[in-house]
């Protein structure tokens, strides 16, 4: 399969599994946008690194997933830098851990926007175009809390059911243009993020790190296995694919068994 003069963008694309989408889209031949936040120098060496390992066009947009017209100014750009957006992956999302009662209002505020209102202002912006040449594919990454929940993450189980809700709805608009809209729901992903929270719960549990692995991350994974981000991304590029042509409005899973029980 080839993407070859095809453009996605991609939101939260400067590590982890964004990048992997980001890099598995222009390794088939498509032209980037990468979205986020961090260091400068590491975004610019992520984004030079795209365009001379691949040979496509890589743009960087540092839109704020939280400002409805940061997002519509993000996909107006790009389908003038780069012609249409073809493929939108939407994967921008943020974490916080509380109980119910005394969970910040502004945390719950801000992952809603950033988990759940983004991919509407995202799709929102892009469809129309995708609409108009009858070729498309929405990919929004998910969550195994888009199906189940845990204790203590009130607003971002939310925000992943409602990603389910909102793929499912915008499918069935879309139906007959040719574009898909799809969820990917992972489990626990092996990711720069999880790695830097293992030496902090080894010293709050008083655990050695295969133990915080094991019997804390990988809990619900009856695989004991981490999710890669390069099988995230291989799963993402299957539904760009025409042989992906008749999958929509699906919540796919990639959680280790998490959900089937």
């Amino acid at each position: 399969m080839s993407l070859a003069k095809r453009a996605a963008v991609v939101t939260g694309s400067t590590s982890g599994i964004g990048l992997a989408y980001a890099r598995a889209l222009a390794a088939e031949g498509a032209n980037v946008v990468i979205n986020g936040f961090g260091d400068k120098d590491a975004i610019e060496k992520e984004r030079a690194g795209i365009e001379k390992d691949f040979g496509v066009k890589c743009l960087y947009d540092g839109a704020d997933m939280s400002k409805p017209a940061e997002i519509a100014a993000m996909i107006g750009n790009a389908e003038k830098a780069l012609g249409s957006v073809d493929v939108l992956v939407n994967n921008a999302g943020i974490q916080f851990v509380s109980p119910v009662e005394d969970f910040p209002i502004e945390k719950w505020d801000q992952i809603i926007a950033i988990n759940l209102s983004s991919a509407f202002h995202t799709i929102r912006a892009a469809a129309p175009g995708m609409k108009a040449r009858k070729w498309g594919r929405i990919i929004n990454t998910a969550s195994a809390h888009s199906l189940v929940a845990s204790p203590f993450k009130s607003a971002y189980v939310s925000a992943k059911h409602g990603i389910a809700g909102l793929t499912k709805t915008v499918a069935l608009e879309v139906a007959t243009f040719g574009v898909t809209v799809n969820c990917i729901s992972p489990g626990y992903v092996w990711t720069p993020l999880v790695e830097k929270q293992i030496p902090d719960t080894m010293k709050a549990r008083n655990m050695t790190k295969e133990q915080v692995m094991n019997d804390v991350l990988l809990a619900a994974q009856p695989t004991k296995q981490f999710v890669t981000v390069e099988q995230v991304a291989a799963l993402a590029i299957f539904l760009c694919s025409d042989a992906a042509a008749n999958i929509t409005g699906a919540n796919i899973s990639m959680d280790g068994g998490w959900t089937a029980a």
